[in-house]
């Protein structure tokens, strides 16, 4: 008996020889204290018995009682079968494409959110209700093999996504969209749409459609997410065969090219679909209408709040401007009837000047125009004499002021009998 081992062995040491029936590589390490924790079946089998106090084969007697009633329980419907009518599904195994698996097994309520377990028990459930041993004719096969295809494609993850990327029973449910005429509730008629569509998102978990307390952010988030929808439908179940018997490499390269580019076509139509699907619902969906309203609302308030800012700038600006008028005026009236006071007071002091004057011509005329005491009467000679020196001496004292001092001066030289020497002096 030869045995092989699939590992390579240490070479021996030098000072091995053929005739030595063993070799010793190492010598055997030291011993170590290490705590070993007790696990594995037979520790829990210890431990249960242990613990209920039970003899061995009492405890093989509770665990097979146990068992037994698990299997009882796994044989409950946790669903309600469906009556299969095999006229209204495929017959043909050949068809196998195109038939409606879910309603093969009875599933067509449950359809892509059946679990294996469901579709194990309603594929067992049609085996023994279809099965050809008890047909008459033990030959006909044909919906039997029908079933174990069904099977076989929603047992397979791979080959159950393919399916239900292009599930044809939900075709009913394509058509079922609500429309702007249709009447009811708006979040109860979309809700389940959007919620078929999310089971072909790449991204988990997907945002909910909400309702009227959702927030605008929450709406747009999941408009968003659809409008950016991330599909895992491929539309592969969907190829086509080449030629029957064809082991041409060409022919099949040239029909994988033609398989893949109707992919690309469904998925184009596909996201087209997706995307008017969701313009509909957002058309529909009122809370966009109360968004654009508050939107507007707020705009219209910046909006006037602008205009009122431009106003109360343009009255304030009138106001000054009119406030600027108003002062400029009263300065202008202070100016003009300080300019009036002006020449009024000029005028009357010319006035009182003329006054003072021809008050002290008076005093000259009357006092025989200033000439010495004891002098003869002032001839016209001497008057114009006197008169052309009074215009002098008026030449000298040319303010108000000064002519009433000097009047004052002629008036007292008149009662002092000194008005000659005071003329003179005026001179």
């Amino acid at each position: 008996m030869s045995l092989t081992l699939d590992f390579l062995l240490p070479p021996p040491p030098a000072s091995y020889k053929a005739d030595q029936p063993y070799v010793v590589h190492n010598k055997l390490s030291a011993t170590t204290d290490r705590l070993i924790e007790p696990v594995g079946r037979h520790f829990l089998a210890h431990a249960r018995r242990k613990t209920h106090n039970r003899t061995f084969s009492e405890d093989e007697r509770h665990q097979a009682e146990e068992k037994a009633n698990q299997v009882v329980e796994e044989e409950k419907v946790d669903f309600e079968f469906e009556d299969v009518d095999i006229n209204t599904v495929n017959q043909d195994p050949t068809q196998w494409k195109s038939q409606d698996n879910y309603a093969i097994l009875g599933l067509t309520q449950l359809r892509y959110k059946a679990t294996e377990e469901q579709i194990k028990k309603a594929h067992r459930r049609m085996v023994l209700l279809h099965h050809p041993d008890k047909k008459a004719d033990k030959n006909d096969d044909a919906f039997f093999k029908c079933i174990a295809k069904a099977y076989d494609t929603l047992m397979n993850p791979v080959t159950r996504r393919q399916y239900d990327s292009v599930d044809f029973g939900m075709a009913y449910l394509e058509e079922d969209v609500p429309t702007a005429k249709t009447k009811g509730d708006f979040y109860e008629l979309w809700r389940p749409v959007f919620e078929r569509e999310a089971r072909f998102s790449n991204k988990q978990p997907v945002p909910s459609i909400g309702d009227a307390n959702s927030s605008r952010e929450e709406v747009e988030g999941f408009y968003d997410f659809f409008y950016n929808f991330d599909s895992w439908r491929t539309f592969e179940w969907l190829d086509k065969e080449g030629a029957e018997g064809s082991d041409n490499r060409d022919d099949k390269r040239y029909q994988e090219k033609k398989n893949r580019a109707q992919r690309a076509q469904l998925k184009k139509e596909d996201n087209a679909r997706l995307r008017k699907l969701v313009d509909t619902c957002l058309g529909m969906d009122p809370r966009i209408a109360i968004f654009k309203a508050e939107e507007k609302k707020r705009r219209n308030a910046k909006k006037n709040a602008r205009a009122e800012a431009e106003k109360a700038a343009a009255e304030a600006a009138a106001k000054k401007a009119e406030e600027e008028r108003i002062a400029a005026e009263k300065a202008a009236a202070e100016a003009k009837a300080a300019s009036a006071e002006a020449k009024k007071a000029k005028e009357k002091a010319k006035k009182n000047i003329r006054k003072e004057k021809k008050n002290m011509r008076t005093i000259l005329q009357e006092n025989n125009y200033a000439l010495p005491a004891g002098a003869a009467p002032a001839t016209p000679q001497e008057v114009d004499a006197q008169l052309i020196k009074l215009d002098d001496i008026f030449a000298k004292h040319t303010t108000l002021e000064a002519l009433v001092a000097l009047r004052e001066s002629f008036e007292k030289a008149v009662a002092e009998n000194k008005l000659n020497e005071v003329f003179v002096a005026a001179l």
